[in-house]
C-alpha cells in the first residue's frame, strides 16, 4: 500500500474523531437540559456556539496549511480539540460548556481544510472521488460512532464520563501521525498532479473576479443550504428521536447510528462510481449531476411530517444517504476548481459559508421548536433547505465551473470571465 493512501486512512480516523468530539453534545443535550434547567432557545445557544469559532478561524486555519502544511497543524489542533472536549466532563453550567465549545471549534477548523488539502496535493482531478468520498464517509461514520457508543456511555455512566472518555482515548492518533506524515508542505504523491511552475498568485482573489461572479455563489449558496440540513441533523436530530418521537436513549443510537453507517457506506460505492463516470465524460459533469441529484433526494426528509414511528428510519436513512453523495460531489468539485497552492484558503472560505450554517441550524431550531419542542417547522425548513441547494448546484453549471478553474490556473484572462 502506497503512502498517501496510509496517509488517508489517518486522516479517515482523523474525522471521525473530529465529528466524535462535536457531536457528543447534542447526544447529552436532553440530559443537559434537564441537568442545567435549560429550555430549548438556551440549548440551541449551547449548541451554536461551537460554530462562532469554527467558522472564524475557516481562512486563517486554511492560510495555516497552506504556508506550514499539514503535519504539525493537524497534530496540534487534534491535540487542543482532545483535550477541550474531554473538559467538558468538568463543567458547572453552560457558561462552561460554551467557553470549551468554543476552543473545540477553534482546533477542529484545520482539520477539513488539511484533509481536503492533502487530497488535493496527493490526487488527480478524475481519481479525487473516492478519497473525498472517504473523507465524507469519516464525517458519516464519526457520528455514527458517537451516537452509538455515546448512548451506551450516557445510559450507562452519564455525559460527564461519556466526554472524558471520548475526548481522551482519542489522543492515541497523534504519535502515528507524526511517524506518518510527510514533514515538508506537501505530501509524497508519484501519481498526482504535478503543481504549475508558474501559479497564479493569491491576489487574483482579491481582485473580485471570481467574487463577482454568479458561479461561484451559486457553489456558495448551495453549501450554505446543504450545511443547514446536515448541522441540523448533527445537532438536533437525537433529540428530536427522544422528544418527538419516543426513542429511548440506546434506540435513538441505535436508529440514527444505522442510518449514519448506511450512508458512509453508500457514499464511498458512490465516490468510486463517480470517479468511474468522470473519466468517460468529464470531471465537472460527473460531479455535478451526482451532486445535484444527492441533494435532490435530501430533502425527503420532508415526509417525516406525514409518517409514523415505524418509517423514520428508512426515511433518514434515504434522506442522509443522498446528502453524503451531494457533499463528497461538492468537495471533489471545489477542489479540482482550486489550484494546489491556494486549495486551503478556498476550501476554507466555502467551509466558512458552510459553518454559518451550522451556527444558525441550531440556533433556528431551538427557536422554532418553542416551549411545546415541536420539531414540524424546523423539518420543513431543513428540507426546503436541501431542495434549494441542489438548485443552486444546477445553477452553478459544467461551463461556469470550468471558467472558474481556468482563471484561477492563470489559462485565461480576468476580462474573458465576463
Amino acid at each position: 500500500m502506497s503512502r498517501r493512501w496510509i496517509l488517508l486512512g489517518l486522516v479517515f480516523l482523523a474525522i471521525i474523531i473530529n465529528y466524535i468530539d462535536r457531536g457528543n453534545l447534542s447526544i447529552a443535550a436532553p440530559s443537559i437540559m434537564r441537568d442545567f434547567h435549560l429550555g430549548p432557545a438556551a440549548m440551541g445557544v449551547v449548541l451554536s456556539a461551537f460554530f462562532w469559532t469554527y467558522a472564524l478561524f475557516q481562512i486563517p486555519a486554511g492560510a495555516l496549511v497552506d504556508r506550514f502544511g499539514i503535519r504539525w497543524v493537524y497534530a496540534g489542533a487534534f491535540v487542543v480539540w482532545s483535550v477541550a472536549s474531554a473538559a467538558i466532563a468538568l463543567s458547572s453550567g453552560p457558561g462552561g460548556i460554551i467557553g470549551l465549545r468554543l476552543i473545540l471549534g477553534l482546533a477542529e477548523a484545520a482539520a477539513p481544510l488539511a484533509s481536503l488539502s492533502f487530497i488535493r496535493s496527493n490526487f488527480s482531478g478524475k481519481d479525487q472521488g473516492l478519497p473525498t468520498a472517504i473523507y465524507i464517509g469519516g464525517q458519516n461514520i464519526g457520528p455514527a460512532l458517537g451516537v452509538l457508543v455515546g448512548a451506551i456511555l450516557l445510559h450507562d455512566y452519564g455525559w460527564r464520563s461519556m466526554f472524558a472518555l471520548t475526548g481522551l482515548v482519542a489522543l492515541v492518533w497523534v504519535p502515528f501521525w507524526l511517524i506518518a506524515a510527510p514533514s515538508g508542505r506537501q505530501s509524497p504523491a508519484p501519481q498526482a498532479e504535478k503543481l504549475a511552475e508558474n501559479p497564479p498568485p493569491p491576489r487574483r482573489w482579491t481582485r473580485g473576479v471570481v467574487l463577482a461572479d454568479r458561479t461561484f455563489w451559486a457553489m456558495a449558496f448551495s453549501i450554505l443550504l446543504s450545511s443547514y440540513y446536515w448541522y441540523f441533523v448533527l445537532t438536533w436530530v437525537p433529540a428530536y428521536l427522544m422528544l418527538s418521537r419516543g426513542f429511548s436513549t440506546l434506540a435513538m443510537g441505535h436508529v440514527l447510528s444505522t442510518a449514519l453507517f448506511t450512508m458512509a457506506a453508500v457514499t464511498i460505492f458512490a465516490g468510486a462510481i463517480a470517479d468511474r463516470l468522470a473519466s468517460r465524460i468529464g470531471v465537472f459533469q460527473a460531479r455535478l449531476w451526482f451532486g445535484v441529484l444527492g441533494y435532490a433526494g435530501t430533502a425527503s426528509i420532508l415526509l417525516l411530517l406525514v409518517t409514523n414511528r415505524s418509517w423514520v428510519l428508512p426515511i433518514l436513512t434515504f434522506s442522509l444517504c443522498s446528502t453524503g453523495i451531494g457533499n463528497s460531489n461538492y468537495w471533489t468539485i471545489t477542489q479540482h476548481v482550486s489550484p494546489k497552492h491556494l486549495v486551503g484558503r478556498a476550501v476554507g472560505f466555502l467551509n466558512t459559508v458552510s459553518v454559518i450554517a451550522g451556527a444558525a441550524a441550531p440556533l433556528v431550531t431551538g427557536f422554532l421548536l418553542g416551549p411545546h419542542k415541536h420539531f414540524g417547522p424546523a423539518i420543513v425548513v431543513a428540507g426546503v433547505c436541501a431542495f434549494l441547494a441542489a438548485v443552486c448546484l444546477l445553477a452553478a453549471g459544467t461551463r461556469g465551473l470550468a471558467r472558474m478553474k481556468a482563471l484561477l490556473e492563470g489559462e485565461v484572462p480576468a476580462d474573458a470571465w465576463r
